[in-house]
């Protein structure tokens, strides 16, 4: 990808992004094969979905509202809190994978992402099991 085309400018810029997000929490939620990674989340996604959004965005090439907000995200320290095993880690990717696929994100930047969040969801994981 050149500068011109960013992966949040291939998904189609905010909007798109903000769907992929908002259907990514609703799988979470309404799906019982993604429990466990629901079980991270206490209480409402609001905030979570809103963080989320705003991090992708900058880090898909969009604007950098996460660090305008909170500085540098530090994933890592952030998610030291949630109990992160290999389930809930693949259970991640796999939602994300879901909802890019069900908002219609072309195959190849489909499979670059979930190429990316697969090695961003190993480095938040912090239990074995």
């Amino acid at each position: 990808m050149s500068e011109q085309q960013t992966a949040y400018a291939l998904l189609g810029g905010e909007q798109p992004l903000q769907r992929i997000v908002a259907r990514f929490y609703a799988q979470m939620s309404a799906e019982p094969r993604f429990a466990a990674l629901r079980h991270t989340h206490a209480g409402p996604l609001d905030r979570a979905e809103q963080r989320l959004f705003m991090f992708l965005s900058g880090r898909l090439g969009g604007p950098d509202l996460y660090i305008e907000a909170f500085g540098h995200p530090r994933l890592r320290m952030r998610h030291l809190p949630f109990a992160i095993g290999p389930t809930e880690r693949d259970q991640w990717v796999q939602c994300m994978d879901e909802a890019m696929r069900a908002e219609g994100v072309e195959e190849a930047l489909r499979a670059a992402l979930t190429e990316f969040f697969t090695a961003v969801a190993a480095q938040m994981q912090n239990r074995e099991a």
